[in-house]
Formats: C-alpha cells, sequence, structure tokens
C-alpha cells in the first residue's frame, strides 16, 4: 500500500524544540527528493524545507532558515525535520511529500500526502 504517514508534532512554548518524521512507501521514497510542506489556518501551503536523494541538494525557507534542518534515512524511507527556536508564527499542520527540487525552489510533486501532524507553538 502506497502511504506516507508524518509524526512528531505537538504542542510547545515558543523557544522551543520538535522533530518531525515522515516515513513513505517505496515507490515514493526511494530514489526521490523529498519535502515539507506546512498549512496554517485561512493560509496556502507552502514549502518548508526539501531534500534531494543524497542530500547533496536542499531547499529552506526563508522563514526558517537557521532553525529548520531537514534530514532522511534512506535505507529506513524516512525523512526528519529538527525544528528549533520555535515561533507562534510557526504553527500549522506540517506534510511531507514528494517534491521537484532546483536551485532556490522546491515544489510538490506527485499524488501522495500524508494526513499531516499538526504544530502548535504557543506564546
Amino acid at each position: 500500500q502506497v502511504q506516507v504517514v508524518e509524526s512528531g508534532g505537538g504542542l510547545v512554548q515558543a523557544g522551543g524544540s520538535l522533530r518531525l518524521s515522515c516515513t513513505a512507501s517505496r515507490p515514493i521514497f526511494n530514489g526521490n527528493p523529498m519535502g515539507w510542506f506546512r498549512q496554517a489556518p485561512g493560509k496556502e501551503r507552502e514549502a518548508v524545507s526539501c531534500m534531494n536523494w543524497n542530500g547533496l541538494r536542499t531547499y529552506t525557507a526563508d522563514s526558517v532558515k537557521g532553525r529548520f534542518t531537514i534530514s532522511r534515512n534512506n535505507a529506513q524511507n524516512t525523512m526528519y525535520l529538527q525544528m528549533n527556536s520555535l515561533k507562534p508564527e510557526d504553527t500549522a499542520m506540517y506534510y511531507c511529500a514528494a517534491v521537484a527540487l532546483g536551485s532556490g525552489w522546491c515544489v510538490a510533486a506527485g499524488d501522495y500526502w500524508g494526513k499531516g501532524t499538526l504544530v502548535n507553538i504557543s506564546s
């Protein structure tokens, strides 16, 4: 069964940290660039951070640079997002998906999305 599952969200105070995980089925993950997206209430979904298969190309949104770090474990079909120095404006549902990734850009590619994991940052 082809699927994507995100986990690790929660409620934390501003300044705190969370580590999100995304596990995807092999057809989605294997050999593909993957990325994290978020959608806050009333806003459009935006790319947060993306990484290609070998980790040599990444994209990180300006709003999270220096605070969020993406990584992946290809042997386990798992991707992570380490989020530090969290701010109330980081509050959103976070999703992962296969992406198309270039220099300075990242967009979702393919049809599979998980249910997301909720990140709620209190001030």
